[in-house]
């Protein structure tokens, strides 16, 4: 049961980024009904910092305590396990920003995202 959930996680993850992400890259004639994509453009971007942040949270916790568990098991190998965990972690936190600069690129593409996450905000 518990291989079922850890398979079922990222594949969740993945279909309601896929299915949101289709929407926002969409391109067709011009629409008769008011224009939504503002919103589509904003859960986009949402989701790429909001997937990349938790996704790289979790891939950096799991990194740090195998290698500390390493060291604790031999401490002797402190050094050996200490600078690629250090790699493994800037490998990690690169793939968190570039989901940044994903959401930012999504944000860019509307001009008025401030004022729709002010509006929606209640503010």
């Amino acid at each position: 049961m518990r291989r079922v959930a850890k398979l079922f996680v990222p594949l969740a993850a993945f279909v309601l980024t896929a299915l949101s992400s289709a929407a926002a890259f969409a391109q067709g004639a011009a629409p008769a009904a008011p224009d939504n994509s503002k919103g589509l453009i904003a859960i986009g971007a949402a989701l790429a910092i909001g997937l990349a942040a938790l996704g790289g949270g979790l891939g950096q916790g799991r990194a740090a305590a195998a290698a500390l568990d390493g060291i604790a098991r031999n401490p002797q190998a402190s050094g050996k396990i200490f600078v690629p965990m250090i790699v493994a972690l800037a490998l990690i936190e690169s793939l968190v920003i570039y989901g940044l600069l994903i959401g930012f690129s999504l944000a860019g593409q509307s001009a008025d995202l401030v004022k729709l996450a002010i509006k929606l905000a209640g503010g």
